[in-house]
């Protein structure tokens, strides 16, 4: 399972935000006996989550950061996201991403026209499994 992360470029001091591709490993597992086999990764710390309805006609929002380390998940609707590095990715409903730009210049964000409904998971150790 893959998914996109846009993580802030710290370790050269400019701030820059990019994407990277991120593989979760997963195990097979039989959950139930009449179901079929499943793919399911490790479990990750999270300290909260919440429900975000986007208004219809949001447009674009300008560069920011996001207020800590975060998968956003739609539910819904879409968005294109512009990294500060110029770098575009544009993700459906049913995509994720995992935002880690807290610092330094962020992203933009342009919001398909239609109310859309967001899932912010934080994940304040990102991806280190418990």
């Amino acid at each position: 399972m893959s998914f996109n992360e846009m993580p802030t470029d710290l370790l050269h001091c400019d701030g820059e935000s990019h994407f990277d591709e991120v593989d979760i490993p997963t195990n097979s597992l039989q959950v139930h006996p009449n179901a079929a086999v499943f793919d399911v990764s490790a479990r990750y710390a999270t300290t909260h989550i919440s429900f975000t309805r986007i208004p219809a006609g949001a447009g674009q929002v300008d560069q920011h950061t996001v207020p800590g380390r975060v998968l956003t998940v739609r539910l819904d609707g879409s968005a294109e996201y512009q990294t500060s590095d110029g770098d575009r990715r544009h993700v459906p409903a049913g995509g994720f991403v995992l935002f880690e730009d807290a610092h330094g210049k962020g992203h933009k964000t342009e919001h398909s026209p239609e109310e859309q409904t967001v899932i912010w998971i934080s994940l304040p150790r990102g991806l280190d499994q418990l």
